[in-house]
């Protein structure tokens, strides 16, 4: 007796890879075009069905809907170090509407990719601010990232974006953006970006507490940090081609955040010259846009020493943030009336 498998020849089973491959294909292609009509992320290069709201998700994804949010004429870059100036208060300070575009454990790679997403759909913004931390002080030229990030997500070119729509977790929120799309509620996220953090920190014990006083308290060590002593630093050479190429009439404003005491260096130790070096690199990068400023809320000053402000050395509380916040808007006026 002779089986259905033994009597299916080569060529049977020729058209039946052939048939397999066409029907993956076919599939493979159906769902590349469904997820760019929908654009799971509201990127703009679909806006078939675009709603003009950002869907509740991490800042990570919702900056490319935010980015290209043509309401707003002002930006802030950076991560949770200048995550608590409120957009809001620079905007009502300075008269130009402002977005936080801040990514929570982002370095510069990230940051310069925000940057260029923000400039593609605002070629003339009025005004930038980069909020520059240790991370920026990388020797290494790749910029290398910390925790996963979605550059495909911000790319110019459109292979990247079509292989970054192949991974499943994009697949999952392609059908998460259908069902809000659809829903008859759709959860939305603050349209400018902001992301108070402090509420999140105070749910986590007291001040004054074990866990944040060793936090804050425990002295940075002398020598300077791997990877971060120099004598070139990569990313303030990307930095300043990149402000180099913004109109003359944009405003741009330069941050180091401030940092509690502790967590400054002592001077004369190799971090210090390491930072120091650092910084001046990044104010060399500044001075490539001619409207700029720096604020160097990172030196010493009597607010460093105050632990009520702190959560630990680099996050700190709104009674510092809301200052800070003043200051870069009186920086921002006066560079825009300027001659």
């Amino acid at each position: 007796m002779v089986s259905a498998s033994d009597s299916a020849g080569p060529r049977d089973w020729a058209a039946f890879a052939r048939l397999f491959l066409r029907t993956a294909i076919g599939l493979l292609a159906g769902y590349l075009a469904l997820a760019f009509l929908i654009d799971p992320y509201d990127s703009g290069r679909s806006t078939l069905l675009s709603a003009g709201a950002v869907r509740a998700q991490g800042p990570r994804t919702a900056a490319a809907m935010r980015g290209r949010d043509p309401a707003f004429d002002g930006a802030v870059f950076g991560n949770s170090h200048i995550q608590l100036v409120e957009p809001a208060r620079l905007s009502a300070a300075t008269g130009i509407p402002f977005v936080q575009l801040s990514v929570p454990a982002t370095g510069p790679g990230e940051q310069l990719a925000l940057l260029a997403w923000f400039l593609r759909h605002h070629p003339s913004p009025k005004a930038v601010v980069l909020a520059v931390d240790d991370f920026w002080c990388t020797d290494d030229p790749a910029l290398p990232n910390d925790k996963p990030f979605p550059f495909w997500l911000y790319s110019h070119d459109p292979l990247a974006y079509l292989r970054g729509l192949l991974r499943f977790s994009v697949a999952q929120e392609v059908v998460g953006r259908a069902g809000w799309i659809l829903g008859p509620r759709r959860k939305r996220a603050a349209a400018d970006g902001w992301w108070d953090y402090e509420p999140d920190y105070l749910n986590l014990g007291a001040l004054d507490g074990e866990r944040f006083r060793a936090a804050r308290e425990t002295p940075v060590p002398d020598a300077a940090e791997p990877g971060k002593a120099g004598p070139g630093f990569p990313a303030a050479e990307r930095l300043g081609d990149a402000l180099a190429a913004l109109p003359a009439e944009t405003a741009v404003v330069m941050v180091f955040p401030p940092v509690y005491a502790a967590g400054l260096p002592r001077p004369g130790t190799p971090r210090a010259d390491a930072e120091a070096a650092c910084r001046q690199a990044m104010a060399v990068a500044l001075r490539r846009h001619g409207r700029s400023a720096l604020i160097d809320a990172r030196r010493e000053r009597p607010a460093s020493h105050d632990p009520a402000l702190f959560f630990d050395q680099t996050h700190y509380r709104h009674a510092l943030a809301q200052p800070l916040a003043d200051e870069i808007a009186a920086a921002v006026v006066r560079l825009r009336n300027a001659p």
